[in-house]
Order: C-alpha cells, then sequence, then structure tokens
C-alpha cells in the first residue's frame, strides 16, 4: 500500500480535529471496562489511557512527516505502523513510571501494577498497529477521492477551455463570411458607378465599428443582436433597394435575453444571400423573435428562390451556427429549416432563455 504524499506539515496538521475524535473515542472504549476493578483514584485510568493515546497519535503523525526522505526499501505506511506498535510499550512504561509515587517500589516489583502494565501494553499492541492500519487506508481512500475530484475539475476545465477554441474557431469563420460579402456588395456598387456607393460604404463603416467589438460577447443580448441585424438590412436595401423589403416582429419581454453573437444576423445574412440575391424579383424577410416557456424562439422567414432553386448549399453560415448552438446548449438546442410554398425557406432557432 502506497500512502498519498503529505501535504501538510506542524503540530496543526499532525493534531487534526478527526485525528483527536478517533483517538478520543477508542480511549474511552479501552478504558471503559477497567472502571469496576481499576484500584487507584478513576482519574488516574482516564488520564493512563488518553496520554498513551494521544502520545500514539504523536508517533503516528511524527513519522508521517519524518524523515522527509526514506529508502526505496522502506514504505512509509509501515514505518508508521511499526513505530506505533513499538512505541506502545514505551509509552506504557512511561506512564507507569510516572504513576508511581515518591519512595514507591517501582511498577515491576508489584504484582498488581505488573499485571495491568501487561494488559495495557497487550491491549495497546494489538490494537494501535490494527488503528493507525485503519487511518492509513481511509486516508488514502479520502486522497483517492480528492484526487479523482481534482482529476474531474481539470478535466472540466480543459472540456471547457476547448469548448471555447472550437465557439472561437466557429466565430472566426463566420465573421470572415459576413464581412467580405458586405465588402463584396460595396465593391459592386462602386464598380458599377452607384451614387449610393459612398453612402453604402459610410453606413458600413458606422456598423462595423459598433457590431465588430461586441460579435464575441458571450453576455450579448437579443436586443443587441436585432440593432446588428436592423443595420444589417439597412446596409442591404440600400444595395437592392427595390428588391429587399423587411419586417421586424419582436416580443419585447424577449429583448433582455441571452443571445449568442451573430445569430439572428447569421440567419438573415443566409436569407439575404441565399433567398433574396438569386432571386429576380428579389422579395421579402419576415422576423421573429419571442420567447415562451422558458424558450427563446427565433425565426426568419424569406419569400426568395428557396431551396431548391439555391445553389447546393445554404453555405457555412447556417452550418457553423448549427454548430455553435449545439455547443452552447447540447440537445437543448435547434435549427430547423421549412421550405415554404409557393417559394422561399423558413429557419427556425429554438434554445433555452436565460437572462
Amino acid at each position: 500500500m502506497t500512502p498519498p504524499p503529505v501535504r501538510a506539515h506542524g503540530l496543526r496538521a499532525l493534531l487534526t480535529w478527526p485525528r483527536l475524535r478517533t483517538t478520543a473515542i477508542t480511549c474511552s472504549i479501552v478504558a471503559a471496562p477497567f472502571n469496576f476493578t481499576w484500584q487507584p483514584a478513576l482519574y488516574t485510568l482516564w488520564l493512563q489511557v488518553f496520554g498513551i493515546g494521544l502520545g500514539l497519535l504523536l508517533v503516528f503523525g511524527v513519522f508521517e512527516q519524518w524523515p522527509r526522505r526514506l529508502p526505496g526499501w522502506l514504505a512509509r505506511w509501515a514505518l508508521q505502523v511499526a513505530a506505533v506498535g513499538l512505541a506502545v510499550p514505551v509509552l506504557v512504561f512511561t506512564a507507569y513510571t510516572l504513576r508511581t509515587e515518591a519512595g514507591a517500589p517501582p511498577f515491576w516489583e508489584e504484582s498488581t501494577r505488573l499485571e495491568g502494565f501487561y494488559t495495557f501494553t497487550f491491549i495497546g499492541m494489538v490494537l494501535a498497529p490494527w488503528m493507525a492500519l485503519t487511518a492509513l487506508v481511509r486516508q488514502r481512500e479520502a486522497w483517492a477521492r480528492e484526487q479523482a475530484l481534482a482529476f474531474e475539475l481539470e478535466r472540466s476545465e480543459l472540456a471547457r477551455q476547448a469548448l471555447d477554441a472550437r465557439m472561437r474557431l466557429l466565430s472566426a469563420q463566420v465573421q470572415p463570411h459576413f464581412l467580405f460579402n458586405t465588402l463584396a456588395n460595396v465593391q459592386a456598387l462602386v464598380e458599377a458607378g452607384s451614387p449610393r456607393a459612398a453612402q453604402l460604404l459610410q453606413s458600413l463603416t458606422a456598423y462595423l465599428r459598433a457590431a465588430v467589438p461586441r460579435l464575441d460577447d458571450r453576455a450579448a443580448t437579443l436586443g443587441q443582436e436585432l440593432d446588428r441585424v436592423r443595420a444589417y438590412l439597412d446596409l442591404m436595401q440600400m444595395r437592392i433597394p427595390d428588391r429587399l423589403d423587411f419586417a421586424l416582429d419582436v416580443d419585447p419581454a424577449a429583448l433582455l435575453l441571452r443571445c449568442p453573437p451573430m445569430t439572428l444576423l447569421t440567419l438573415v445574412e443566409n436569407a439575404v444571400r441565399h433567398g433574396i440575391d438569386p432571386s429576380e424579383e428579389g422579395g421579402r424577410i419576415d422576423i421573429r423573435a419571442h420567447s415562451e416557456g422558458g424558450r427563446c424562439r427565433l425565426r426568419v422567414t424569406d419569400t426568395g428562390v428557396g431551396l431548391h432553386a439555391g445553389a447546393g448549399s445554404l453555405g457555412t453560415g447556417l452550418a457553423a451556427l448549427r454548430e455553435r448552438l449545439q455547443l452552447l446548449h447540447g440537445g437543448d438546442a435547434t435549427l430547423v429549416l421549412h421550405e415554404m410554398r409557393p417559394h422561399g425557406v423558413c429557419v427556425e432557432v429554438d434554445f433555452p432563455a436565460a437572462l
């Protein structure tokens, strides 16, 4: 048996309350049967037994800390058990010697006292090593539980760090996707010589100055997310004013709910890019956000080209968003796509509501 390493030192570490309590209980059990046959004053019995018990406890604790290094062939637990066993006759001898009155013969010359010495020595040498071994086993079990708890905490911390790293990676994938698409829109207006290009670029600059510092904010609210969505749709409406219309239906009670950054913005940007842009007639985007039954529900519906008419994929935005929601909420968050009739797409996101 390999005991746990000692981490505390000093008298306070030796005389902990659990150890003192166990020692007191054991000494009381040992002393109680002698109450009826003890000839001297009864208090001397309890003083002797408790003194021996305290001495054994100190021996156990001293060899728990000293010597600091042991040879490879000697286990510390074996040293402690052996030291406690050998200390029993020494402590009993000391107790009987100190209890001998001045001028009285030594205890070994009195048969009654010598018999008591043998009795206490026998009981101590049988009981004390077993108590020491039991304490070591319990100490090792407690240490093993502590190590298991520390390992679990460390594993949880590593898992949290891995989740944070994965979330940052997904955000890094989404943010350039959004920014590059918006800059491409500005470039298209510039190349076409549109008079709205300067105004669009000015609006984009103002939007980025307000939005980008908050894209990684874990404590972002749905109200802040809606501000970014409005700014984005204003930009898109400047680019295609005759082909884009939008409306927002927002529950005021949901504005303060926490919302993963770029959740709603990703849904709206996906509707513009894959629904409205490919359609010659353009379309309308309806955004609904509300809370119900402890859930936050977001829905973005567009009347664009729909699932079948678009390019083979809805892009990386929704895929990354779905994974981000799974990382944050596990199976308690959903992202569902529905095809609308006669054309269009509805995307619904549902996750736990939290302030």
